[in-house]
């Protein structure tokens, strides 16, 4: 299920402004992989190409190439909402339809997808959804109460749950514990352990530990100065990029010394 995304001379814009240039990366299949850098340095904006998110922007546009097993995603037969399908959003702050049941949420996905499911394939794909997101204990004897009545850590767990109940590829997740307590970080951290058997993963996060105990490769992005364009500095095994990074930048980040 998991799928490599080859990107190749990348530049984002918006509208004139160069966000992002010259990304090159490989992210590999069944892995975690993850972006850090200080605040503005594009690496929230160059996580929504991957999926074609920021193009709800007005006035955004990419050059280059981002290839899921080949398949260019900005090819001009490639429709964005299957793109979407394919490569599923975590964001920030946990974001559950306040209005909707448990169960409703997790399969929102699949809905707005207009797939016709029966009552019977519901129930299996919600129950797994939960599994799969190490919530289904906590919830299965509610699931026709509200998502919004869930904690902040539980939230994000619905959250993930309705992402992979479409089954997607990919996972991209964008700084998704920092709105969560030490606690329900911990379990999101072991659940992204989890998953990355079936999907391949990439998280934002501005938390170094965090990156050192999720990912098996860093990416490490910066920008020169304001209104200058954010770049991949370097992208290494993680274990290396904390112990010997290539670039004195990489090393100040991860060492503190900025950001």
């Amino acid at each position: 299920m998991a799928q490599r995304i080859d990107v190749k001379d990348l530049n984002i814009y918006y509208g004139d402004f160069l966000a992002v240039q010259d990304v090159t990366m490989t992210i590999d299949p069944q892995s975690v992989t993850a972006f850090i850098g200080p605040s503005g340095c594009g690496k929230s904006t160059f996580l929504r190409t991957l999926n074609r998110m920021h193009e709800v922007i007005p006035g955004a546009a990419v050059e280059g190439t981002v290839e899921m097993e080949g398949v260019d995603l900005y090819g001009p037969d490639v429709d964005p909402v299957a793109v979407r399908r394919n490569v599923g959003m975590v964001f920030q702050r946990p974001n559950p339809f306040p209005t909707m049941s448990i169960r409703d949420n997790v399969l929102a996905g699949v809905k707005l997808n207009n797939r016709r499911i029966s009552r019977s394939d519901a129930e299996e794909l919600v129950e797994g959804s939960l599994r799969g997101a190490n919530l289904w204990n906590e919830v299965k004897d509610r699931l026709d109460k509200p998502g919004s009545g869930l904690s902040g850590g539980q939230q994000q767990r619905l959250c993930i749950a309705r992402a992979i109940a479409v089954k997607p590829q990919v996972l991209l997740m964008d700084e998704p514990c920092s709105a969560l307590d030490p606690i329900s970080t911990l379990a999101i951290e072991d659940l992204i352990g989890e998953l990355k058997q079936d999907y391949t993963i990439v998280i934002v996060t501005h938390n170094m530990q965090q990156a050192a105990r999720v990912s098996d490769r860093t990416a490490f992005f910066n920008i020169a100065g304001t209104g200058k364009p954010g770049r991949l500095i370097e992208m290494d095994e993680t274990s290396t990029i904390f112990s010997s990074p290539a670039q004195k930048s990489t090393e100040d980040y991860v060492s503190g010394r900025f950001g």
